[in-house]
């Protein structure tokens, strides 16, 4: 049955549509971002250094006296993982008959002189700054020096978690359906973020944030799939752009949370237990009648679709609910296409191969490059959490350009454009890797980049996949891509001796990706691809008709086509189809 036409009957985009997304589905995006960076702070590595026993009476009110007698400085900066081997219990006894003026001269600092003394790693824990935070994870734990390394693994396991909920929930996402789905994975995130706080130690603390990673990249695609399932296919690019708007501002909002509550356990809470007033909106959530239509069960959609037309204000006849249920038994002939598709068909003609090699290695570069600046910006200098919101903010200028420029541009060339726009900042870092300012602009112009690939990356690989495999195409794409998030934290790691290291490499990505992007076919306008051998009649090209020549044709057909072809023979791929637009949306 077409289902878009029975939309069209009681309202594709009425008030309807817009109460469900602005009322439910937008704040729904808040647990992603939320839970999705909130380890940034969490486990956030303050400045430090060793601690002397002998000294600690002097550590409150001369600080910088004790670090000078007992801390090697390199280049301006005092080292953190070392101290001097020294006489301390001698330097107590001179320190005891000195004045507090006498302790605040430069000539009381080196006594002894330090120079040539041998230098030990920290023997006696350390000493933090809580200026800022007054305690993370890691100065729970001491996560630091020869322990530094427990924070990168934090994040690839949180990645590794990512990766395989991204596989396992888009199948319970299919079984159960999108409502009872969406707050399964909001109560399993929240409970297991909350429980977090109270984690007597590390090993505790890494399993739990396991389950939070497992649960992040349903919590985004289930309000956006159920958001692009009940409206037209005019209004789906509508949905695309405000559902990442809302991402970014969850973001922002998640950098306001961050500045008022700096305790890691505090924070832990604070980002997961008012989540749960979005189970308020429980018996005000519907669940797709797309979803219910592709399951057999037309009768519960065309309840659903009674309730959406009186609420927009459009009368239907009183048997609506009988008449949906005829056209939908009446549409289920038999099955015209007894072929079946599998993964395979996406590597079984050369044409189909590279396609599909070009968009999973574009798809790789910019689900890296996202998370990898995400990651990255607090280290850049400064405040972090400043940092953090200026990464948030600089996406929203992004979504108002590419609104009507993915109407009326190519998208080939817009995603050509980005990637290679935010490459080229994130490679120019290392010219200017001692301005720190200019380091953030270039910075925050390559977050400029990603995020607008980010929209157009996933539409371009919907219209160009065919329909007999466009659900396993975008769903092998994104899995695959979902490798990045695991990898970039060790990237990162590495960049803590060299600070551009992973800006040049993330920058390089984005340029590879960009020039790959110009093999792709532009898609704008052109009828969307049904078979394989309709996919085989349109060739790669390279750098030839940017934007497409023909006039656009009908979304609405060329949807209605393809969910067509998909009740027809796959009606589980059409939930995928929705659902792979945005599963791989910032982890």
């Amino acid at each position: 049955m077409d289902f878009d036409k029975v939309l069209m009957e009681v309202g594709s985009f009425g008030l309807y549509q817009k109460i469900i997304i602005c009322a439910v589905l937008l704040p729904a995006a808040l647990p992603c971002a939320f839970h999705a960076y909130s380890q940034l702070f969490i486990a956030a590595t303050p400045k430090h250094w060793c601690r002397t026993p002998e000294l600690e009476p002097w550590v409150q009110d001369y600080t910088e006296l004790v670090m000078n007698l007992s801390i090697p400085i390199k280049e301006q900066n005092y080292v953190q993982c070392d101290m001097y081997v020294r006489n301390y219990s001698d330097i107590v006894r001179y320190l005891e008959y000195r004045t507090p003026l006498e302790l605040q001269r430069d000539k009381v600092w080196h006594i002894g002189s330090p120079k040539g003394s041998r230098l030990i790693p920290c023997q006696h824990g350390w000493h933090y700054d809580r200026s800022q935070y007054p305690t993370t994870v890691v100065t729970e734990w001491n996560l630091v020096c020869d322990k530094s390394y427990l924070v990168t693994l934090a994040l690839v396991v949180f990645g590794i978690g990512g990766l395989l909920g991204n596989y396992v929930f888009g199948y319970l996402q299919d079984m159960w359906g999108r409502r009872p789905s969406f707050y399964a994975y909001l109560l399993l995130e929240i409970v297991a973020c909350a429980a977090s706080a109270f984690a007597w130690n590390f090993e505790m603390w890494l399993g739990l944030r396991f389950v939070v990673g497992l649960t992040v990249p349903a919590i985004l695609a289930s309000p956006y799939v159920l958001a692009i399932e009940m409206v037209g296919p005019e209004k789906r690019v509508f949905c695309t752009i405000v559902s990442n708007i809302a991402y970014s501002c969850g973001l922002v909002l998640l950098a306001g949370v961050v500045y008022v509550v700096r305790d890691w356990r505090y924070l832990s809470l604070a980002v997961s237990l008012p989540l749960l007033l979005l189970f308020s909106c429980f018996f005000v959530l519907p669940e797709s009648p797309r979803w219910l239509m592709a399951v057999n069960q037309p009768r519960k959609a065309a309840k659903i679709l009674k309730v959406m037309a009186r609420v927009n204000g459009i009368r239907v006849v009183p048997n609506f609910i009988s008449l949906v249920e005829q056209r939908f038994l009446s549409a289920q002939g038999p099955n015209q296409s007894a072929v079946s598709h599998g993964i395979l068909d996406l590597f079984r003609t050369k044409n189909m191969l590279r396609k599909t090699m070009i968009i999973t290695l574009i798809w790789f570069a910019n689900t890296s490059v996202y998370v990898g600046l995400s990651y990255y910006a607090p280290a850049l200098g400064g405040d972090e959490i400043w940092n953090f919101f200026l990464a948030g903010v600089v996406e929203l200028p992004t979504y108002i350009i590419l609104w009507p420029g993915l109407s009326y541009c190519g998208r080939r060339s817009i995603l050509c454009i980005s990637m290679l726009t935010g490459g080229i900042a994130c490679v120019t870092t290392s010219v200017y890797s001692e301005d720190p300012n200019v380091m953030l602009i270039l910075y925050c112009i390559g977050k400029m980049g990603i995020s607008s690939a980010f929209v157009v990356l996933p539409l371009l690989a919907s219209e160009i996949y065919p329909t007999v495999v466009r659900g396993l195409g975008m769903s092998f794409s994104s899995v695959i891509a979902m490798i990045g998030p695991i990898v970039i934290p060790i990237i990162n790691h590495m960049g803590q001796q060299m600070l551009v290291l992973p800006l040049i490499i993330m920058g390089s990505l984005l340029i590879g990706g960009g020039v790959l992007s110009l093999f792709l076919p532009e898609t704008r306008g052109k009828n969307l691809p049904q078979t394989i051998e309709d996919s085989e009649r349109i060739p790669l090209s390279f750098l030839s008709n940017c934007c497409s020549d023909s006039q656009p044709k009908s979304n609405v057909s060329r949807c209605t086509n393809s969910r067509n072809n998909c009740n027809s023979s796959h009606p589980h791929l059409l939930c995928s189809i929705c659902k792979s637009e945005i599963i791989t949306r910032r982890n």
